[in-house]
């Protein structure tokens, strides 16, 4: 799912929370953009961007990937970033430090990368706002599967 799918604007005219998923794969990334995204079924659909792999390619995060993607689905209602792994967390983290490299209003998800994606992404094209939006990926953490 490049930066520009999954555009759409909330029933009411509002902006709608932006979702970046970064992933240590480029093709990680983007089959859970993917799949959140046909979840999250018809009518207004979020800003869904991934941001996986290095720019090569490769394995790894990018700061300038997530940068890029965030700056895409960003609609000025905040953007929401869900992670995998560790140092994804922790260049995430650099980045809202900084301070001027991420939309106003970006904010690092503490969620599990699959189903918070999904609860994000149907949460956010229900035109909630950043706060539900996050609470709504956090609790997929208590999803049990047995």
């Amino acid at each position: 799912m490049s930066a520009a799918d999954g555009v759409g604007a909330a029933g009411d005219g509002g902006a709608l929370v932006g979702v970046v998923l970064v992933s240590h794969s480029g093709p990680v990334a983007e089959s859970v953009a993917t799949l959140a995204v046909g979840l999250a079924g018809g009518g207004a659909q979020a800003p869904v961007a991934a941001a996986g792999g290095t720019p090569d390619g490769g394995l790894g995060t990018s700061s300038e990937l997530i940068t890029e993607a965030a700056r895409a689905v960003d609609r000025g209602a905040g953007v929401a970033i869900l992670v995998d792994l560790g140092s994804a967390v922790l260049t995430v983290k650099a980045l809202i430090a900084e301070g001027d490299e991420l939309p106003e209003g970006a904010r690092l998800v503490d969620a599990p990368f699959v189903e918070g994606a999904v609860a994000a992404v149907v949460t956010a094209s229900a035109g909630a706002d950043m706060d539900a939006v996050a609470a709504a990926a956090t609790e997929a953490y208590g999803y049990r599967k047995d």
